[in-house]
C-alpha cells in the first residue's frame, strides 16, 4: 500500500481557536468532511462550513458536564484502524465506523490554570481526558492518521495542506506524531508535578528548546532548553553561545542578591565576579567595578541592577564585552552600546527563577533547592571581643553576597562596597586567600581596613592570620568547625572582628 495519504476527513476538537479559521477553510476547499463537538463545532458552523456533530456518529450526547464527548469506539476506531489490515477494514464496515484521516486537538490549559492560582476544583477540570486520548491514538497510528496536537502546529499544518494539496507522506505524519507525543508527555509531567509530594520522584519537561552554535567547546553539540524570551528581551547582538548563557545565569543570580540595594554593577568572567561595586550612581558603580580587575573584564558579561543611562553606556562602550544586562536602557544608551554589532544587549524581565537546581551526575541527576539564603545583618553573631563597626558590617554583608555566588573554595576581600579581589575555585582556602591578596596587590588596592568573607568555616587560624597581616580588620564566615575557637582566639589577640552566619555557601 502507498504511504502517501489523502486527507478526506478530519476530527477537530480544540480549546483555542486562534489560527484555526484558515485551516478549516483550506480543508473545506479540499473537500474534507468535518467531525466536531461543542464550541469547535459551533466555530466551524459559523464559518458557513458543514460539520457532523460527534453525537451523530456515536449516538451519544456530550455527557457528565462535557467530561465525556469523544470517548467512543466509533471515534477511536476511525482513528486507530489500520487501513492495510483486512480484519480492521471488515470491522469498520460492520460497525459503520467513519474513517478519520486528520485529528486536530488543542488541550485544556492545565499549566496556565495552575499558574493563575486557581482553586483545585478548577485545576482538576482542566485535566484533559478526551483530547489527550485522541492525541495518543492518532500519533500511535501515524502510518494512516495525521495528528496536530497544539496551536503551534497550526501554521506547519496549513503550509503542508497548501504545498501538497491535502496529501501527506509517512515522514510528514511521523514528524507530527513525534511532536504530539512531546505534547502529551509534557502535559502528563505537568499534571504529575502538580500532584507529586514525594521528593523521591522527579520529572522535568521543558517544552522550548534551541540548538546553539556549539557547546562549551566547538567540538561539542550544545542546546538550551527553556523560555529565554520570558526572562529577557534581546535588543541587539549575536546569538548567545553555551558559555554566554552560563555567564548570564551566573550574572542574574549574583545581581539578584543586590536587587534592593543602591545602584550596583557587576562584571563576570567564567561564572565568577571579577568586579563588583555599589555606588550612588550606576556610572560610579561601573567604574569602580571595572577598576577591580580591568584585565579580566575584557570579554566579560556585565550586569546592572538599575537602568543603564547614557553616561554609563559611554563608559561601557570603551570596553570589549560580550553581554550587557540591565532592567532597562535609555534609548540613547542602546544606540551607543549597539555600535559594536556583536555585543549582546538584554533587558531582564522581572521573573522568578526555578526553585530547584538540576545537574547531571554519573548516570543520573542531582537535584537541590535553590540557595535562597542571603546573609543579613540580623543573622550575624559576633564571636570576638571586638565587634565590627557599622561600616564593616555593611562591607561584610556585601562580601558575603559575592562569596555565595563564587566557585568554592573562595575567599572574597571587599572594602567600601567594592570587590577588591577574590580567590576562586581553589582546592585550599589558604590558596584562595593568597590568590585574592596577590590580585589586590597587582591592582594596587589598599587592603588596610578591608573585610574578608569565606564560603565555609576555617578549620585552622592560618587564614585569619594571613588576612590580618594583609590589613583585614573584620571577617565573616559560617562557623561550625570543631576548631572555631582557634580562629576566635587569634582574632581576639590581634583585635580583628569576626562574625558567624551559621550558613555555609558552597558553590561547586
Amino acid at each position: 500500500m502507498t504511504t502517501t495519504k489523502n486527507i478526506k476527513s478530519a476530527l477537530v476538537s480544540v480549546f483555542s481557536k486562534d489560527g484555526l479559521e484558515p485551516i478549516i477553510k483550506q480543508l473545506h476547499d479540499q473537500n474534507v468532511t468535518f467531525y466536531s463537538t461543542g464550541g469547535t463545532e459551533e466555530f466551524i458552523k459559523n464559518l458557513g462550513i458543514p460539520v457532523i456533530p460527534v453525537e451523530d456518529v456515536t449516538s451519544y450526547p456530550s455527557i457528565l458536564g462535557g467530561r465525556v464527548k469523544t470517548l467512543h469506539p466509533k471515534i477511536f476506531g476511525g482513528i486507530l484502524n489500520r487501513q492495510d489490515n483486512d480484519q480492521d477494514a471488515e470491522q469498520m464496515k460492520e460497525f459503520d465506523i467513519p474513517q478519520i484521516d486528520l485529528v486536530i486537538v488543542d488541550l485544556y490549559p492545565f499549566e496556565n490554570t495552575v499558574a493563575s492560582g486557581a482553586a483545585e476544583e478548577d485545576i482538576i477540570e482542566k485535566i484533559d481526558i478526551g483530547g489527550i486520548s485522541l492525541i495518543r491514538a492518532a500519533a500511535k497510528n501515524f502510518r494512516d492518521t495525521l495528528i496536530v496536537a497544539s496551536v503551534d502546529q497550526y501554521a506547519p499544518l496549513l503550509d503542508l495542506l497548501k504545498e501538497k494539496n491535502g496529501e501527506t507522506s509517512i515522514e510528514d505524519r511521523k514528524k507530527f506524531a513525534t511532536h504530539a507525543f512531546h505534547i502529551s508527555s509534557h502535559y502528563d509531567s505537568a499534571i504529575f508535578n502538580y500532584f507529586n509530594t514525594e521528593d523521591s520522584k522527579f520529572k522535568i519537561s521543558i517544552a522550548n528548546g534551541q540548538e546553539l552554535r556549539y557547546g562549551e567547546n566547538p567540538h561539542q553539540k550544545g542546546f538550551f532548553y527553556g523560555d529565554f524570551d520570558a526572562m529577557f528581551k534581546k535588543l541587539h547582538g549575536k546569538e548567545l553561545s553555551y558559555n554566554n548563557l552560563l555567564d548570564v545565569d551566573a550574572a542574574v543570580n549574583l545581581i539578584l542578591e543586590f536587587r534592593n540595594d543602591q545602584p550596583t554593577f557587576a562584571i563576570l568572567k567564567h561564572n565568577n565576579a571579577c568586579g563588583l561595586a555599589s555606588r550612588p550612581t550606576i556610572k560610579e558603580a561601573y567604574l569602580a567595578a571595572l577598576a577591580g580587575d580591568p584585565t579580566s573584564a575584557f570579554g566579560g558579561v556585565l550586569i546592572s541592577n538599575v537602568e543603564i543611562d547614557v553616561e554609563t553606556a559611554t563608559e561601557i562602550n570603551k570596553l570589549f564585552c560580550e553581554v550587557v544586562i540591565a532592567p532597562g536602557f535609555q534609548d540613547q544608551a542602546i544606540e551607543i552600546l549597539s555600535e559594536k554589532k556583536n555585543r549582546i544587549l538584554l533587558v531582564q524581565n522581572p521573573i522568578e527563577l526555578p526553585s530547584k537546581q538540576v545537574r547531571t551526575c554519573l548516570n543520573g541527576l542531582l537535584v537541590q533547592d535553590r540557595n535562597n539564603v542571603t546573609d543579613q545583618a540580623s543573622d550575624l553573631k559576633t564571636v570576638t571581643k571586638v565587634a565590627p563597626s557599622d561600616t564593616e558590617i555593611s562591607d561584610l554583608i556585601f562580601a558575603s553576597k559575592i562569596c555565595k555566588n563564587t566557585k568554592s573554595n573562595t575567599i572574597v576581600l571587599a572594602k567600601n562596597q567594592t570587590l577588591i579581589a577574590s580567590g576562586t575555585g581553589q582546592t585550599s582556602r589558604v590558596d584562595a586567600l593568597k590568590q585574592a591578596i596577590e590580585k589586590a596587590n597587582t591592582f594596587n588596592f589598599d587592603l588596610q581596613g578591608s573585610v574578608m568573607a569565606s564560603d565555609a568555616f576555617f578549620p585552622f587560624p592560618d587564614c585569619v592570620e594571613i588576612a590580618k597581616n594583609a590589613g583585614v580588620t573584620a571577617v565573616i564566615q559560617p562557623g561550625g568547625s570543631v576548631k572555631d575557637q582557634l580562629s576566635i582566639d587569634y582574632c581576639d589577640e590581634n583585635k580583628v572582628a569576626m562574625v558567624f552566619t551559621g550558613t555555609r555557601h558552597f558553590k561547586h
